[in-house]
C-alpha cells in the first residue's frame, strides 16, 4: 500500500506541475514510513517541500497554495498530531468554497497515517475519522487495498473538494496486490463489496477489512454467509450500497477501531434505522474500540479482531 500511495503521488506531479506534496520530513528522508521517497529527487525541493515541525505550519501553507490554484498534498506525519490544524481544517478548508460562492474551491489533501497496530502507543495510534466526518465540506476517504489507495489518492489530488486522507499504517505493507499503472482512478463515494454474503453485512474501512474477511471466511465454514463491504469513503458516503446490502441481508455488523461513542458506526447505525428499519431481522451490532485512550501493552485487546468480529457475527446470525 505504501508503495501504491508514493505511485499516486508521482502520477499526480507528473501529470499536473501544480500538484506540490509538503509535511515533515518527506523530502530528503522521504517520510517516517518512506510514502514520499524518491519524489524530492524525481521533482525538486520546491515541489517537495520539507517543513519546520508545526502541523498549523504545514496546513495554513497549504490553504495559501490552494486559495492560488496550487494543488497541495500536504502530509501531517501521524494524524495524533493534526489536532494544532484543527480549527484551521474544519474552520477554514471545509468552508472556503461555501463561503465564497464556489470562487475559492480551497483544493487540499490532507494525507495522514491513523490507527493502532505498531504498538505505537496513545500518541501515534488514534484514530478521529469520526471528528471530521462531522464536518460539513469535507471529505473523508481510508482505502485498504494497494490498488483502492493508488486510485482514491489520485481521485482526491484532483477532486474539487478538500479531502482528508486518511492511510491505515497497520497494513502500509502487508496489504499486497496488483495495482494498475497510469492514471489510475477510483471514485470517491462508492463502497466496495469485497465478499459477497447473504444473511449478516459487514461494514469496515482501513486496516478491519482484513479481520473481517478473515471472519467471513471462518464463518462461513460454520455455514454462515457474512457479506464484508468496504466503505472506502466516509464523506460521502455510499449509502444506497450500505442499505442495498442489508435489504439483501437483514442483518448489520459494523466494525472500526476507533472508540464506539460517537464513532463512525453510530451514524451508520441511525441510517439504517431510519431507511432500513423494515429489512432489519435482528439489532445492528458494533465491534469497535473501547472508549479509553488507545492503550500499548493492551493494543491487541483494545483493537477488534477477528474472534471478536465472528463473535458478533455468529450472534447476530442467529438472532431471531
Amino acid at each position: 500500500m505504501v508503495q501504491a500511495i508514493n505511485r499516486a503521488m508521482y502520477e499526480a506531479m507528473r501529470a499536473d506541475p501544480n500538484v506540490l506534496v509538503l509535511g515533515e520530513d518527506v523530502g530528503v528522508n522521504g517520510g517516517v514510513f518512506r510514502a514520499t521517497e524518491g519524489l524530492q529527487k524525481e521533482f525538486g525541493a520546491e515541489r517537495v517541500i520539507d517543513t519546520p515541525l508545526s502541523e498549523t505550519g504545514i496546513v495554513g501553507t497549504a490553504v495559501g497554495m490552494a486559495l492560488y490554484g496550487l494543488k497541495p498534498v500536504a502530509e501531517i506525519q501521524f494524524v495524533d498530531f493534526i489536532y494544532p490544524a484543527f480549527d484551521q481544517i474544519v474552520s477554514e478548508i471545509a468552508k472556503f468554497r461555501y463561503r465564497s460562492g464556489g470562487q475559492y474551491p480551497c483544493h487540499v489533501v490532507l494525507r495522514s497515517p491513523y490507527g493502532g497496530g505498531i504498538k505505537g502507543g496513545l500518541y501515534h495510534s488514534q484514530s478521529p475519522e469520526a471528528y471530521f466526518a462531522h464536518t460539513a465540506g469535507l471529505k473523508v476517504v481510508i482505502p485498504s487495498t494497494p490498488a483502492d489507495a493508488k486510485g482514491l489518492l489520485l481521485s482526491a489530488i484532483f477532486d474539487e473538494d478538500p479531502v482528508l486522507f486518511l492511510e491505515p499504517k497497520r497494513i502500509y505493507r502487508s496489504a499486497t496486490g496488483e495495482v494498475p499503472d497510469g492514471d489510475h482512478r477510483v471514485p470517491i463515494g462508492r463502497a466496495a463489496t469485497v465478499r459477497p454474503g447473504t444473511e449478516v453485512s459487514v461494514f469496515a474501512y482501513g486496516a478491519m477489512i482484513p479481520p473481517a474477511v478473515q471472519a467471513a471466511e471462518t464463518l462461513a465454514g460454520e455455514g454462515i454467509s457474512a457479506e464484508v463491504v468496504d466503505l472506502r469513503s466516509l464523506v460521502p458516503l455510499d449509502e444506497a450500497a450500505v442499505l442495498a446490502s442489508v435489504e439483501k441481508t437483514g442483518r448489520a455488523v459494523i466494525v472500526h477501531e476507533a472508540p464506539r461513542f460517537c464513532g463512525f458506526g453510530a451514524e451508520l447505525s441511525a441510517i439504517l434505522a431510519e431507511k432500513a428499519l423494515y429489512s432489519l431481522r435482528a439489532p445492528v451490532v458494533r465491534v469497535t474500540g473501547y472508549d479509553t485512550p488507545f492503550p500499548y501493552a493492551l493494543e491487541n485487546l483494545y483493537l477488534p479482531g477477528t474472534d471478536r468480529i465472528v463473535h458478533a457475527v455468529r450472534a447476530t446470525a442467529r438472532a431471531a
